[in-house]
């Protein structure tokens, strides 16, 4: 019932614990349910922690005196598990949809009850070590880097919904400036709204002015000066007289936080850049065609440096979304895209690949091929990372960058070969 596949884990590495009692935790905000069961499955003792540091120490404490040695819990980092691998004991990470699959074992109701799932949790433990695999720790600079990168990526984000308002804002208000550059947050076209923030203030321009100030700013694309005077002069008009300047003072607003939010990526872009450069497994990641700074980044932080948590590469590319889900009863097989995934690690596995076919001859063959094949898109960039994914796997657990001389190895139990001979250097 437990798929290892979908947890951070690593090899079972469980001592012979046979008689010792087990314990689940049920994470909270501020509380914390815990239940403690004997090696008959009869739950002994049950309890709430609070969400503090003498909570988190009364928890290691009365684990302790019962003879816990292991723990389940539904998530792999935090203050809670922190605590627990400080304190060394075993922990294993039961993914909140299993624990939805696991309640059925002992009720068909299937409520929801912090009390009842810290029970399930540590229940399941007893009865399914051997399909269980301990958590191990990142290391804190992979911990940072992960830290890092995603936020941002939720800055990013948060720049293509604040570009987005911007753009729904000057619909009305100041058409003209939407299309007069590529991007409408890009550099130049922040510092043109912050000058010409409404239609009031861009009528002043005529195409010598517009030209003169281009030049002020730098801007080097003159050419464009006749098609952008054009754009502007054809537009329809936006906002004039007395609400002109209110809804001025609103595009300002947008262009300044979409202004900050560029600085601080900016800024996160260079903590990346220089964490990166300091990790031990850089050039693994950095090897890597069309990798880049932040996508080699951001495959080294979700991927981790806990070689452990993925024994084989088919428990790596279950985890990225990359291998199919299968189902099968009687003479009915269907093959699924396989939901239940690391999301995180999935967007950086499919943004790799998908770069990847434009720079390798290797992945370019192999995506056209799959393409040839009827496959959409989506469907050849999934196919390309499933066997990225074992050929990263592999310098992964070797601690080799990819090289041209790189060697032909088998992929998977089938006999197919993954040719990385013809991985070329960026």
């Amino acid at each position: 019932m437990i798929d290892q596949h979908h947890t951070s884990l690593e090899p079972a590495t469980f001592q012979d614990w046979t008689d010792a009692p087990t314990a689940g935790i049920d994470w909270a905000s501020t509380d914390h349910a815990v239940a403690i069961v004997d090696h008959r499955g009869n739950q002994v003792e049950r309890f709430m922690i609070t969400h503090t540091t003498s909570g988190l120490r009364e928890l290691v404490r009365r684990l302790r005196r019962a003879g816990v040695v292991e723990v389940a819990i539904e998530r792999p980092d935090g203050p809670v598990v922190d605590a627990l691998l400080d304190a060394e004991l075993g922990v294993v990470v039961i993914a909140p949809n299993q624990l939805k699959n696991l309640r059925s074992r002992y009720g068909s109701a299937g409520n929801k009850d912090d009390r009842f799932d810290a029970y399930v949790l540590a229940d399941t433990l007893r009865t399914d070590r051997a399909r269980l695999r301990l958590l191990t720790r990142d290391s804190d600079a992979t911990i940072t880097l992960r830290m890092t990168v995603r936020a941002r990526q939720d800055l990013v984000h948060a720049r293509v919904a604040m570009a987005n308002q911007l753009r729904a804002h000057l619909q009305t208000t100041f058409p003209g400036a939407i299309g007069l550059f590529r991007d409408i947050d890009s550099a130049i076209s922040l510092r043109f709204l912050t000058r010409f923030p409404g239609q009031d203030k861009a009528e002043w321009l005529s195409s010598v002015r517009l030209g003169n100030w281009l030049r002020s700013v730098g801007y080097n694309h003159l050419a464009n000066l006749d098609r952008m005077w054009a754009h502007l002069n054809n537009a329809p008009r936006g906002t004039t007289g007395t609400q002109a300047t209110p809804r001025a003072e609103i595009t300002l607003a947008l262009v300044a936080t979409l202004t900050a939010l560029r600085t601080q990526i900016k800024t996160l872009e260079g903590q990346i850049a220089d964490q990166l450069a300091a990790h031990p497994d850089a050039a693994i990641f950095t090897s890597l065609p069309k990798s880049g700074t932040v996508p080699a980044a951001r495959l080294l932080a979700e991927i981790g440096d806990a070689r452990g948590r993925f024994p084989t590469p088919e428990a790596l590319a279950c985890l990225a979304g990359a291998a199919p889900s299968t189902k099968q009863s009687g003479k009915v097989k269907v093959v699924a895209f396989r939901w239940a995934v690391d999301k995180q690690l999935r967007g950086a596995v499919i943004d790799f690949a998908g770069d990847s076919h434009h720079a390798n001859p290797w992945a370019a063959d192999l995506y056209n091929r799959a393409r040839a094949r009827g496959h959409d898109h989506p469907h050849a960039v999934r196919i390309l990372a499933r066997a990225w994914l074992h050929i990263i796997w592999r310098c992964w657990q070797d601690h080799e960058p990819t090289t041209p001389t790189n060697t032909a190895r088998d992929s998977d139990s089938k006999g197919r070969r993954l040719v990385t001979g013809l991985l070329m250097p960026r």
